[in-house]
């Protein structure tokens, strides 16, 4: 198979996913999340279910389409510092985008969706669960860091939930800022 052949599946694939999720996204705020099943976004993508769940692992998934983005772009702040480079000012960078894109007011009705769904609230947070442990399984894995396994769990944790507390606030920017300057400090708490 050819290179261009590859690079154009992959792009199908790409435009598939963001389809479907295009998709669902629009039926959830249209009817609302428990109104809306999996074949009915199936049929409005044009899309067998199977490509659906080829692409999604579950119906909370298609509001999270970016989950796997964000665990990377967390992962490569970390892994993609300079030697000696301080870890918490390319996560605070991070957080500070995703925080934008959340509140950024297309995106409100979203999060207000996601506030009124109990199995979206708690697909939210097992989705962050999952990015504190991604986060502080590639902080303990740098030499140049040296802490315990526990603070690099406690430090990611704590990263992680920055967006979330900051999505609530008046003034989310200024929140992330505030949260930072206490796991900062907490940072310097482990030092060996």
């Amino acid at each position: 198979m050819t290179t261009v052949e590859s690079g154009r599946r992959e792009r199908k694939k790409a435009a598939t996913r963001q389809k479907i999720a295009d998709t669902a996204l629009r039926l959830f705020l249209e009817r609302g999340y428990d109104a809306v099943g999996i074949r009915d976004v199936a049929a409005e993508a044009d899309v067998a279910v199977t490509t659906l769940f080829s692409h999604f692992a579950s119906k909370e998934a298609l509001v999270f389409e970016q989950d796997a983005d964000f665990e990377q772009r967390l992962t490569q702040a970390v892994t993609g510092r300079a030697p000696h480079e301080p870890l918490l000012p390319p996560l605070r960078r991070e957080i500070h985008a995703l925080v934008r894109h959340c509140t950024a007011d297309g995106n409100a009705p979203v999060w207000h969706m996601v506030v009124g769904s109990p199995a979206l609230r708690e697909y939210e947070e097992s989705m962050r669960l999952r990015h504190a442990e991604t986060l502080a399984t590639a902080i303990a894995a740098d030499p140049d860091l040296a802490r315990t396994a526990t603070a690099c769990r406690t430090i990611a944790r704590f990263v992680i939930d920055a967006y979330a507390l900051a999505r609530e606030a008046p003034d989310p920017q200024a929140a992330v800022d505030e949260v930072f300057e206490m796991i900062e400090a907490a940072w310097r708490v482990t030092s060996p």
